[in-house]
């Protein structure tokens, strides 16, 4: 007996169609704002940053719907969906406004069906949730999954040192700020529950320490919690 292959829902051409939605929709949401976008000066806070991260989780998730046996049409287009009302909902509530718009955009383009629907809105819904990955479907914990790896790794690193340069830091506080993905990624390490997810974090987690290491062995007076020693004048 030969294996099934499920049509999928969502065609290549819809699901394009909904990235430029929703990438319109992100700058429409600063533009809105009569000071520019919430904390515009940073860069995560940019309509620009959020559409990328969106990118970045339904990459994740996907390869971690395929590997764990989650549906990935769900989960690919709860993923694009699941930061939409970021920029302009409280971070509260900017899961169910998410959910939301979602379910909007789903009823009023295309043909889609209920079940679906509802299962992407739900996904949506409780991305957000902070309470063991066990408590939500599968389709869900590959998102959650997936939102906590785009902050770990390289792409974790490159943030943190983009956010010294708004800080008024300098180059030599950059491990301490180095420590920070890395504790971040011990406790993705310690709440993702798929071991695809648990592989991917304990590779970022690698390339992180590796930079460290790189960074603290060419950086005179650097240590591990970047503390600059002075040597005393007397």
């Amino acid at each position: 007996m030969g294996v099934e292959i499920k049509e999928s829902t969502v065609s290549d051409a819809e699901f394009n169609q909904m990235k430029r939605f929703v990438r319109d929709y992100l700058a429409a949401s600063v533009e809105s704002e009569d000071d520019g976008g919430r904390m515009r000066w940073y860069p995560w806070h940019s309509a620009e940053y959020r559409f990328n991260h969106i990118l970045n989780v339904v990459d994740l998730a996907v390869e971690i719907a395929e590997r764990e046996g989650a549906d990935m049409d769900a989960v690919r287009v709860a993923a694009l969906f699941h930061d939409i009302s970021k920029l302009e909902a409280d971070q509260e509530v900017h899961a169910e406004e998410g959910a939301r718009v979602a379910r909007e955009y789903l009823n009023s383009h295309g043909e889609f069906p209920t079940s679906f629907i509802e299962q992407v809105c739900q996904t949506v819904a409780d991305h957000s949730y902070q309470g063991p990955l066990a408590d939500v479907s599968l389709e869900a914990q590959s998102l959650i999954e997936a939102d906590i790896l785009d902050k770990v790794g390289a792409n974790g690193t490159a943030l943190v040192l983009l956010r010294m340069g708004y800080e008024s830091r300098t180059h030599m506080d950059a491990a301490e700020m180095i420590e920070r993905v890395l504790e971040r990624g011990r406790d993705a390490a310690n709440r993702v529950e798929s071991d695809t997810a648990e592989t991917m974090v304990h590779k970022r987690l690698k390339r992180v320490r590796w930079f460290r290491e790189w960074l603290e062995a060419e950086v005179t007076g650097m240590d591990h919690a970047g503390e600059f020693h002075r040597e005393s004048s007397d």
